[in-house]
């Protein structure tokens, strides 16, 4: 991580999704850094449990790949499936069934580049399998479940071009374009994201002036401080009992200006709780669900 210079944001962003394990979705042109940033991302997610890692070697026995020779050498995947893979390929299938994607990413990242360039069946299903955590596949008389329960970090150009908001470049398409290339992303797959960015392209003056930001292993340690005292997600009821007034009197204000459903009301009250994990704070505060809120619009600049 400390090899990415400036997108102080994103780099928040990163580390929110690690320790909540809240899918993120990256919305920027071309140049800003999206697929480096979605590609660190493993490196601070926490250390695999010995159950993890022994799932994570059992998938790549399964799909032909080299096996580590100790659980402790296991780790998180890292999977980019291209954006034409098939609703098979995401999934898995076969005759030997063979693992898909979306398992081979199991207990680790799975990346979906150029998110609306991606075959509405295949996200359908994809979509389905995420809810479930798992793979039911059935060929003949045989049935096999197949764990899938990656986090999910996805990267999308504002528009067809890649530059509508960028003040450095100037946006050829028309507006009709621009709203049919934003309208491939659905609202239900929209809804799959806690977590969204706008990434701007990063400038020569930032490469050269920008401070060197912290190393994996310090964020990780933090991601991995958080998910230990977070542990399984409460109902919405303990969550807003953990809540200060102020901060639920700031949250439904914002439901009624920005229009969230109930859905999108839970996520971003998760998110705030995971960020005042990450403040070392046990309730969550109004500064927690501001923040939270940031990452609820995907406004750019057309």
């Amino acid at each position: 991580l400390a090899d990415v210079r400036g997108q102080a944001h994103a780099r928040r962003a990163l580390e929110i999704a690690a320790a909540g394990g809240h899918h993120l979705l990256f919305i920027g042109p071309p140049g800003g850094g999206k697929t480096m940033l979605a590609r660190r991302l493993p490196t601070v997610l926490p250390t695999p449990t010995r159950e993890e890692a022994l799932e994570v070697a059992t998938i790549l026995g399964a799909a032909g790949f080299g096996v580590p020779h100790a659980l402790s050498e296991v780790r998180r995947p890292f999977r980019a499936p291209h954006h034409t893979a098939s609703a098979a390929a995401l999934i898995g299938g076969g005759d030997p069934v063979r693992p898909g994607e979306v398992t081979l990413a199991h207990a680790g990242v799975l990346f979906l580049d150029e998110l609306p360039e991606f075959r509405k069946p295949a996200v359908e299903v994809l979509l389905d399998v995420l809810a479930k955590g798992s793979v039911e596949l059935v060929r003949g008389r045989c049935r096999i479940e197949l764990p899938a329960r990656p986090l999910i970090v996805a990267a999308m150009n504002p528009c067809p071009c890649g530059y509508a908001g960028d003040p450095g470049r100037t946006c050829a398409c028309t507006p009709e374009s621009i709203a049919r290339y934003r309208a491939r992303v659905t609202s239900s797959l929209l809804n799959l994201f806690d977590l969204r960015v706008i990434v701007p392209r990063t400038t020569a003056v930032t490469l050269r002036d920008a401070e060197p930001g912290e190393c994996s292993a310090e964020v990780r340690s933090r991601v991995e401080r958080v998910r230990a005292d977070l542990g399984p997600t409460p109902p919405l009821d303990a969550l807003l009992a953990q809540t200060e007034p102020e901060a639920v009197t700031l949250l439904e204000t914002a439901v009624e200006r920005m229009q969230l459903s109930a859905r999108a009301y839970g996520k971003a009250l998760r998110v705030a709780r995971t960020i005042a994990a990450l403040d070392a704070r046990a309730k969550i505060a109004r500064p927690h669900v501001a923040e939270a809120l940031q990452y609820r619009s995907t406004r750019v600049a057309a």
